[in-house]
């Protein structure tokens, strides 16, 4: 295996076992099962306290009550996360339980009640009349204790983040990780050079990569992309960005000039662009939007008719679209006949990213008046807060607006109040008004 697919699988193995339910908790109970194992040996010498010395029987009944508590807690735990898949799932969006299942707590609560478990019934099991493990049953029940201070942390952070709410302010943050990342990457003095908009591609290239299998592409090695482009005097063009899906046989490099050895050097270059089932926010910010507009587009439905909950995804997309408003990125990129060698990369613009966090929401909202009032007040605010070549786009959207406002208001007696900017949808001090 070359050194390329090494960094391929680590990529993808991190990427699943991040996601893993099962991977930690295996670390846990392998590292109860062989503290069980060695306890005698590490706890010898250790003079226990009158009060810490346990009968066989008593030993025998603690660590039985515990092997079955934590036994039981765990399948509690298990059961309440199939509650969240259920209700995400009905109630908020399919994409954020990528979010959840990677979240650290339930993977850590998870490893310690089974590593408990282990630890206690390996103890259980070497249980004699004339050999008890005094320090480890005393361990265990601080472990156990421990697990049960972590579980209603788990169940107070699982009540908390299960609200549309915070979903969104948790895909937000995620979403603005990204984008600083995807900022960083393409900002250095050795970052590829960066094509906002549609790609023109010169003459004929000298090779194609095509994909072997089907999938979103999750990430793309761009520092060893850059280098194989400089060893070999050519220029790399990515078809796709990150987060698109690309089918079976698909071009997903062009490379132009130089001389590159068409088997070895196209196996090379497919293992640096990572293919997935879905796609990933680490490097598509984007992905982090889609799962916000997903959560108030269904609020909206009329089977939830819930816009508040709508009006609040907006509150975190506006934070998230004015960090992204006020980068300082050019809009185009190097020609491709100027460039003895390097990178290019398709990413989105400025315009995609608003696009994108608007147009649903405006079609699906535009007959509640606190999401058009609310997404009034959003626009306005961009146009002041974003550079200044970006307000044109954000000028766009609120003509758009205006439109279909005026489309489904325009015969009934609210129509002045649907045109008024309010950052609480309905309630707050709307601008324009007036007080009396």
């Amino acid at each position: 295996m070359t050194r390329i697919a090494v960094l391929r699988l680590d990529f993808k193995t991190r990427q699943y076992l991040k996601g893993s339910l099962w991977f930690l908790p295996l670390l846990g109970g392998i590292a109860g099962a062989v503290l069980g194992l060695l306890e005698p040996v590490l706890t010898r010498g250790i003079t226990v306290p009158l009060a810490l010395e346990y009968s066989a029987s008593t030993a025998s009944s603690l660590l039985s009550a515990i092997v079955g508590a934590t036994a039981a807690l765990t399948g509690f735990v298990v059961t309440v996360s199939v509650l969240v898949v259920q209700m995400a799932t009905n109630t908020l969006s399919a994409r954020y339980m990528r979010l959840w299942y990677r979240d650290k707590v339930l993977q850590v609560l998870l490893a310690m009640l089974v590593g408990t478990f282990t630890f206690s019934f390996t103890l259980l099991a070497g249980v004699e009349e004339n050999s008890v493990p005094h320090v480890g049953v005393s361990v265990t029940g601080v472990l156990m204790a421990a697990d049960m201070f972590l579980f209603l942390f788990f169940l107070d952070r699982f009540v908390h983040r299960l609200r549309p709410v915070a979903v969104a302010a948790i895909a937000a943050a995620a979403g603005l990780r990204a984008f600083d990342a995807a900022v960083r990457a393409t900002s250095g003095p050795h970052a590829p050079e960066v094509v906002r908009g549609p790609l023109e591609f010169p003459d004929e290239p000298t090779m194609v990569v095509r994909t072997r299998g089907a999938g979103s592409i999750q990430a793309i090695d761009a520092t060893r992309l850059i280098r194989f482009a400089q060893e070999r005097r050519c220029t790399l063009v990515l078809n796709h960005a990150a987060g698109d899906f690309v089918p079976a046989g698909a071009p997903v490099i062009r490379v132009y000039g130089g001389e590159p050895d068409d088997e070895r050097d196209e196996n090379r270059l497919r293992q640096m662009v990572v293919l997935g089932v879905e796609r990933t926010i680490e490097q598509d910010p984007a992905f982090a939007v889609r799962i916000m507009v997903d959560i108030a587009v269904k609020a909206l439905s009329p089977a939830v008719n819930d816009p508040t909950t709508a009006v609040q995804v907006i509150d975190h997309l506006e934070d998230l679209l004015r960090e992204v408003g006020q980068v300082d990125l050019s809009d185009t990129g190097a020609p491709l006949d100027d460039m003895a060698s390097g990178l290019v990369v398709p990413v989105r613009r400025w315009a995609d990213y608003l696009t994108l966090s608007v147009t649903e929401i405006r079609q699906y909202g535009d007959r509640s008046i606190q999401v058009v009032r609310r997404l009034r007040a959003m626009l306005e605010e961009l146009a002041e807060s974003v550079l200044p070549e970006r307000r044109e786009a954000v000028l766009r959207e609120l003509a758009r607006l205006d439109e279909a406002v005026g489309e489904r208001w325009r015969n009934t007696v609210d129509l002045d109040l649907a045109v008024v900017a309010d950052r609480q949808g309905v309630g707050g001090p709307a601008s324009g008004a007036h007080s009396s």
